[in-house]
């Protein structure tokens, strides 16, 4: 498996050289909204921590990771009315990843409703915006 890059755009979120539009944050995990959504609502959840994917993350970063990925997507899915929610999560080019830090997305899901592609069209940064305050609000509750 290849290095670990602390150049990836991941790392650079989390050190703040680049803005993201933040749902929920701790000492070890953040998530934010994801830039190129599939359907309104697409969050993403990264931990701190350096790794490239599943296949080299630390246990404990791991555990908080899926720790915050239940607890953001229970979020999204009430923020949403969602009749579910699609949790994805890639590894290596084989797989479908793109991003070699570590990440989950997390999708709401309703019957009947088809995903869009990932057309690698950036969403409006006032949507994202509003989204990523739509699923803060159903945090607090």
């Amino acid at each position: 498996m290849a290095e670990y890059d602390p150049e990836n755009i991941f790392a650079k979120i989390i050190r703040g050289e680049i803005p993201a539009h933040k749902v929920y944050e701790d000492d070890k995990t953040l998530a934010f909204m994801d830039i190129m959504p599939r359907t309104e609502g697409h969050t993403l959840v990264i931990p701190k921590a350096a790794s490239r994917n599943m296949l080299d993350i630390g246990e404990d970063d791991l555990c908080a990771l899926m720790k915050t990925v239940r607890k953001v997507a229970r979020a999204v899915k009430k923020a949403y009315g969602a009749d579910g929610v699609l949790i994805q999560q890639f590894n290596e080019p084989a797989a479908g990843q793109v991003i070699f830090h570590t990440h989950v997305h997390i999708l709401p899901r309703f019957e009947g409703v088809p995903l869009k592609p990932h057309t690698g069209e950036m969403a409006d940064n006032d949507a994202l915006a509003a989204s990523a305050e739509k699923i803060r609000d159903a945090l607090e509750e």
